[in-house]
């Protein structure tokens, strides 16, 4: 049975702006594939301090997900994040950029150069594209385990891993398995 961890990053987040739904969403969905959830964390937005957590669940789960800072701004470093936690460079891949743009044309926007940000990704890493918002999403292998990096948007993330990151997951790790709950409730 494959093992997961699953970071919600956002000091948002850890300051109460706003509710994590993402992560019961997603314990709900990878539950349903037999995926073990052996932690959740939230974290900040902070580059070391997201390495760092990424890097010590690597070493326990086949499965490690993020959600959160993939947007264009200096307080989305999840792409250097991953990339610290990968030990490799994040590199601009001119593809994705083209993916950025398009999305940017279709919405009748110009992107900014904040929004370039997006167009980096740890070196080794394959893009998710995001056709249902402007924050491309990536995954990577580090030894045995895998990392995915999701947005923050939960309309974002949810298209995703339905559209991608499952079938990704059934297929990488044969997944067969189904991991059933069942709550009773006594007066």
């Amino acid at each position: 049975m494959a093992s997961a961890e699953l970071i919600a990053i956002g000091t948002e987040l850890l300051l109460g702006e706003i509710q994590d739904t993402n992560t019961r969403y997603l314990t709900r969905q990878l539950r349903q594939l037999g995926i073990d959830i052996f932690r959740t964390t939230m974290i900040g937005d902070n580059p070391l301090r997201i390495a760092e957590v990424m890097q010590e669940c690597l070493t326990r789960s086949d499965i490690v997900i993020t959600t959160g800072g993939l947007g264009p701004t200096v307080d989305d470093p999840t792409r250097e994040a991953a990339a610290l936690a990968m030990g490799v460079p994040a590199e601009f891949n001119p593809d994705l950029w083209q993916q950025v743009e398009a999305r940017f044309q279709r919405m009748g926007r110009l992107p900014t150069e904040n929004n370039r940000r997006q167009a980096f990704l740890p070196h080794g890493a394959m893009a998710i594209e995001n056709p249902v918002g402007t924050a491309p999403a990536f995954y990577g292998t580090v030894g045995q385990a895998l990392l995915i990096c999701l947005p923050g948007v939960p309309r974002e993330m949810e298209f995703l891993l339905e559209n991608a990151v499952l079938p990704l997951l059934e297929e990488r790790f044969n997944l067969n398995e189904t991991i059933r709950a069942l709550v009773l409730h006594c007066a």
